[in-house]
């Protein structure tokens, strides 16, 4: 498939960072529309017809429009990625994968971080509330410590020494928490560091957080 028509509309978020880093992993060209989360950008009557959630990020290639970050990373990977990227290639390899994916999503965005952006980042939106947020923290923690176990000790990534959909989903949670100061459990510090290293990570991040005037390096303090 020719490497045209492709548009991001997103930019700010972690989620929308996912997009932006599995494009820049690919080397493929691509448009962005820096619309941005609780701007009002994202309810306009031209964004409104390409994604009624008016959720970002979403991404249009020629015809096909897709939006969560998740199943917007696994396309990239799948139409763009080529030999660069981890596709999973029997079904036992598709389950690793798939298990990694959905305990991230699950356990450390939706049930976690997201938690403590609504009652933090968000609070007047949809109240404070100090026990969740702690809770959150907490749970957090041992959600990551119980995925330990399945960390890679002879490969560079999650599931190869390829980039996969799940390293993009797990390093976005780890640094999502670094930015809320959210502990994590030190034995994700290695594989953060190889990970972190990863040109097209420092590229997307910076590229994605310029709005709001973080780079990667604040990661590191």
């Amino acid at each position: 498939m020719t490497q045209e028509n492709v548009t991001v509309w997103g930019i700010g978020t972690t989620r929308t960072w996912r997009a932006h880093w599995a494009l820049a992993e690919t080397g493929m060209a691509y448009e962005t529309k820096p619309i941005q989360s609780r701007t009002g950008e994202t309810q306009t009557a031209e964004y409104t017809a390409l994604n009624p959630k008016q959720k970002i990020p979403f991404l249009v290639h020629g015809d096909v429009k897709v939006s969560e970050s998740f199943a917007i990373v696994d396309y990239v990977f799948d139409v763009f990625g080529g030999d660069r990227v981890y596709r999973p290639p029997t079904p036992a390899a598709r389950a690793a994968s798939n298990e990694w994916c959905s305990g991230i999503l699950m356990e450390l965005d939706a049930h976690t971080l997201y938690i403590m952006r609504r009652h933090g980042d968000l609070k007047e939106l949809y109240g404070e509330a100090p026990a969740a947020l702690e809770a959150a923290k907490e749970y957090f923690y041992k959600l990551a410590e119980a995925m330990v176990p399945k960390l890679p000790t002879t490969t560079t990534c999650l599931l190869s020494n390829k980039i996969s959909v799940a390293d993009i989903l797990l390093m976005t949670c780890l640094d999502w928490a670094t930015l809320y100061r959210v502990p994590v459990p030190d034995a994700y510090a290695d594989y953060r560091a190889r990970v972190a290293e990863r040109p097209a990570f420092k590229q997307a991040f910076d590229y994605n957080f310029e709005v709001l005037g973080v780079t990667h390096k604040d990661l590191q303090r």
